[in-house]
């Protein structure tokens, strides 16, 4: 499969036009901060095969993913949503890689201009605010024996690949949980062959196995994501 954003794809050649002067493409290394909290939003990203996670951090300093951002997303939709330009959350890559990268304002011109462009950030804002919704919901009410699979597949849907360069620290930290909870959970997957984990990289091996283990939540999401842009 070629490497893509599913959004800008999903554009006609006309639009993509209009936009191809503003965009530039980006490399992205794991562990770098793209929008502090409470900044305003100067650019927003189309990650091709790059992963991003969206965070809030409490005041104790405890942070947790609240969402994510792959090829079916646009990091950075408040910049587009009314008067506000800023956000309360931070964004971070979680996964190195590139993105198409456009200045806010370029964007936010051709939003109030395009009708094409405005519908379908508008459904993808839809789309967005039902992973945010399934998240929270996921957080309150399931095991972590079920939200670990969940993010795995997701993070796996969004950069198209079974190899997850991801630590068990890592993965405690956006599942807002300790590592031990994560390192039991990843060894039973692992005794169950639905994944490998070595140094650092988790290999998905059995995708239905992992599905089956998982919540609704990522069949929930997939399906929104699917019915209001289109399935992949």
């Amino acid at each position: 499969m070629t490497a893509k954003n599913q959004i800008l794809a999903a554009l006609s050649a006309d639009v993509r036009d209009r936009l191809a002067p503003h965009l530039d493409r980006v490399s992205l290394k794991q562990g770098t901060l793209v929008q502090s909290s409470g900044e305003p939003i100067s650019s927003l990203y189309f990650p091709i095969n790059c992963l991003f996670s969206i965070t809030i951090t409490m005041q104790n300093g405890a942070t947790a993913e609240v969402g994510m951002a792959g090829s079916r997303d646009v990091l950075g939709v408040n910049a587009f949503m009314g008067k506000e330009e800023s956000t309360q959350t931070e964004y971070t890559v979680q996964l190195s890689g590139d993105a198409m990268k456009i200045g806010a304002q370029a964007l936010r011109q051709e939003f109030d201009r395009n009708d094409e462009l405005h519908d379908l950030l508008l459904r993808y804002t839809q789309a967005f605010l039902a992973q945010v919704s399934q998240t929270a919901a996921c957080n309150s009410l399931h095991t972590l024996e079920q939200r670990l699979p969940r993010w795995l597949l997701e993070t796996q849907e969004r950069i198209h690949s079974d190899h997850l360069p991801l630590t068990q620290e890592f993965m405690a930290t956006m599942l807002g949980v300790r590592r031990a909870g994560v390192t039991q959970v990843a060894q039973k997957l692992q005794e169950r062959k639905l994944i490998q984990y070595r140094r650092g990289n988790v290999q998905i091996l059995n995708q239905a196995g992992l599905e089956a283990s998982a919540c609704e939540c990522f069949r929930l999401v997939k399906a929104e994501y699917d019915r209001l842009l289109g399935q992949q």
